[in-house]
């Protein structure tokens, strides 16, 4: 009905409105709000109504339902998931989780993974494997407590910090090497500095000199530090 008479086509989309709102329903999930699937299912509605053909003597219902679920399964196939299964694992997931749906319904209790996989023909194996994928669909929070006490630790609080204690290690070791070319008055003076974390100020009173001598101190001993890291580096490469 592409390019027809525009009163018709809309009169078409009030007409049938409801059979949207009712798979809508039906494809709704806790997970996913029911205006955004509503959309999709109008969006299928109305690709029914430019699709069919009023000349193949069928009932537009039984043209529009097949149209809209198709329009349904795609979203949820390819919009809604947190991580991508391959394709054919996830329309596997979906089969499952409708046919799971259904069960529940009928067997008034969740049905068995036998049960499952004896109503879609496959195996213990996959419906199980169907099962994890189909956990995939809607990632958790990092910041969500993981029970409902007031101290309930997040799902971030189980992961561990990064241990810079073992670059610190190699860098004391590297320390301790390069300063055997130092005097003791030097090793001293850069261990107040950097080790205690105390001003030039601090150190020159404690050992009797001025603070600009203390800074000069520093920056020799510094460079003499540089110099045979870079040569040892150099002779590493030889």
């Amino acid at each position: 009905m592409a390019g027809g008479d525009p009163h018709a086509r809309e009169a078409l989309v009030e007409r049938f409105l409801p059979l949207a709102h009712k798979l809508a329903r039906r494809y709704s999930s806790g997970h996913d709000t029911y205006d955004d699937v509503f959309q999709v299912a109008c969006l299928g509605l109305l690709k029914a109504i430019d699709g069919f053909d009023v000349q193949r003597e069928v009932a537009f219902s039984s043209y529009a339902v097949p149209t809209i679920v198709g329009e349904l399964k795609r979203y949820f196939r390819d919009r809604t998931w947190s991580v991508r299964p391959p394709r054919d694992l996830l329309e596997r997931a979906l089969r499952i989780e409708r046919t799971r749906e259904r069960l529940s319904e009928q067997l008034h209790h969740a049905p068995t993974i036998s049960q499952l996989a004896e109503q879609l023909d496959l195996t213990c194996e996959q419906v199980l494997e169907g099962l994890e994928a189909g956990r995939a669909q809607h990632g958790a929070s990092l910041d969500a407590p993981l029970d409902h006490t007031e101290e309930a630790r997040s799902l971030a609080d189980l992961f561990g910090d990064v241990d810079d204690g073992f670059a610190r290690a190699e860098q004391r070791v590297l320390a301790e090497q390069l300063g055997r070319g130092l005097c003791e008055r030097d090793r001293e003076i850069l261990r107040l500095r950097f080790e205690e974390d105390m001003t030039q100020s601090e150190i020159g009173a404690m050992l009797g000199v001025s603070q600009m001598q203390v800074s000069r101190l520093i920056r020799s001993a510094l460079e003499r530090l540089r110099a045979v890291a870079a040569h040892d580096e150099q002779m590493a490469l030889v």
